[in-house]
């Protein structure tokens, strides 16, 4: 049973906090959470279902008030407690990242390094809120005040990929503005996901009620999450797919949605092929793939294609491949073995569809999880180029010149992160504000993420930005007040 927090660590997470109280759902079953690599069993968790979810919700918005109205300083010492905590028990929570998400430790140290800086920017967030501009009025004798206030519940519902993180980039800054919040972590991950976030604010003095987590069924509890009439903004991290479906259900609240991504990786003809290759193959790989802002497809000026496939390739069968403990290890294990079947499916079809598999490998390791980098040459209609593949496949297309590699980068649904190589900076930005995208970065690799800016996507890649002051948007409103301090005329 999880209990106080120890020098040597959180105790066994089987249980979770549900309005002010560590104790077992009441849905019936439970869930094994699954070493990705090992096999082995990390925690065993009894399943929250509609009644836990709802008693939540309804203690969420009992203790909100009192803590939107609380001093800015209270809640920002509460955030700098928590980044200190997140610190101080790094090791232990990589090692969580690597029992139950599969990262190596290198991946982990780049997520809880962005968990620490979204906390601390939280921190300085907290005085956000309760404070008002005043504006002008065309009325003799008022005075219009516009208050920014707390939005109020907010429901979270995070991912397996970056579970930590991808949960925490709305937590800390919602609880930081005033919110309280119930989120719902992926059931690949609850721990880092949220059971271990939850015993970190609990222990930085964040007081009871404000933070629920509901390990739950989707069946069961997925669709109140949305539905329910308490939360007031729901912030949804995952699919297209499942993204429209909340967005169809969720009725009139605030949607923060970061979706699906297809990132084309830019190579252009004057292009540092060196930095190039080495931007690519991170962003193929890292995390076997599994991250939204992956390089999904690496588009290539035909003047160097030939140069930056042998180059590619090269590289991609040099990466070492197994358990993620190991610190030689650059890929370890893909989720699940559902992941794992959709990957090899997409890359059969994108095959079937004309693309030519250069280097491929069968999985490894003790649960069969582990795949080597897959890499393909094909076009922009190819399956592992249409659809996101969240898995360690690289496909490479040849771009007929700029304006090609534009059309090709900006020919899919989706607009999440994206890429350019460029020695010309000036090129680089030109080309990078044409493209459809709400990240695009010159001569860096798609996957990058920063506390400090706007994060998100256009098209079918979300709504909303996390990150910086732009996400003090996401989770406050605005109440305008006026005073009318001289007697006004009414005339009908």
């Amino acid at each position: 049973m999880v209990g106080t927090a120890t020098q040597d660590g959180y105790t066994g997470f089987d249980r979770m906090p549900i309005a002010g109280e560590w104790r077992a759902g009441r849905a019936g079953g439970a869930r094994k959470d699954i070493d990705p690599y090992t096999g082995e069993v990390v925690a065993e968790i009894e399943l929250a279902g509609a009644g836990d979810l709802d008693e939540a919700y309804r203690a969420a918005r009992d203790a909100q008030r009192k803590w939107a109205g609380s001093p800015a300083e209270e809640r920002a010492e509460i955030m700098r407690k928590a980044a200190r905590i997140f610190a101080d028990r790094e090791d232990e929570l990589a090692g969580w990242l690597q029992r139950e998400a599969g990262a190596t430790r290198a991946r982990a140290a780049v997520e809880l390094a962005l968990v620490r800086a979204v906390t601390e920017r939280a921190a300085d967030q907290a005085g956000r809120i309760n404070t008002w501009v005043e504006t002008d009025s065309d009325l003799p004798g008022k005075e219009n005040r516009v208050y920014r206030t707390a939005a109020g519940v907010v429901a979270v519902i995070s991912p397996w990929n970056f579970p930590v993180q991808l949960s925490n980039r709305s937590v800390a800054p919602a609880l930081a503005l005033g919110n309280a919040v119930v989120l719902k972590p992926a059931g690949d991950t609850p721990v880092t996901g949220g059971l271990f976030l939850a015993k970190v604010y609990e222990e930085a003095g964040l007081p009871p009620g404000l933070l629920s987590v509901v390990v739950g069924k989707g069946s069961d509890i997925g669709d109140a999450m949305v539905e329910h009439e308490v939360p007031r903004v729901v912030s949804f991290t995952g699919s297209t797919p499942v993204g429209r479906g909340i967005a169809a259900k969720a009725g009139v609240k605030r949607l923060s949605l970061e979706l699906g991504g297809n990132g084309p990786l830019v190579v252009l003809d004057d292009a540092d092929l060196g930095q190039a290759v080495a931007g690519a193959l991170y962003g193929n790989f890292f995390h076997q793939g599994q991250v939204c802002m992956a390089t999904n497809r690496v588009i290539v000026d035909a003047a160097v294609y030939d140069a930056f496939v042998e180059r590619f390739v090269a590289g991609a069968r040099a990466l070492s491949c197994g358990d993620p403990r190991d610190t030689e290890t650059q890929l370890g294990p893909v989720i699940n073995t559902k992941q794992l079947e959709s990957i090899q499916e997409k890359v059969a079809r994108a095959v079937a569809d004309g693309a030519e598999l250069v280097l491929t490998g069968d999985p490894t390791g003790p649960t069969g999880q582990v795949l080597p980098p897959q890499v393909l040459l094909g076009d922009n209609t190819v399956t592992t180029s249409r659809e996101e593949v969240f898995g360690p496949v690289a496909t490479i297309c040849k771009a007929d010149g700029e304006d090609d590699a534009l059309r090709l980068a900006n020919d899919t649904e989706y607009g999440l992160s994206s890429g350019v190589y460029t020695q010309d900076t000036e090129r680089g930005l030109r080309f990078a504000l044409h493209t459809q995208a709400g990240m695009t970065h010159v001569n860096d690799t798609t996957v990058h993420d920063d506390a400090h800016v706007a994060f998100g996507g256009e098209k079918a890649s979300g709504l909303g930005r996390f990150g910086g002051d732009w996400v003090v948007d996401e989770f406050t409103t605005h109440h305008w007040v006026s005073l009318q301090h001289a007697p006004r005329e009414f005339r009908y």
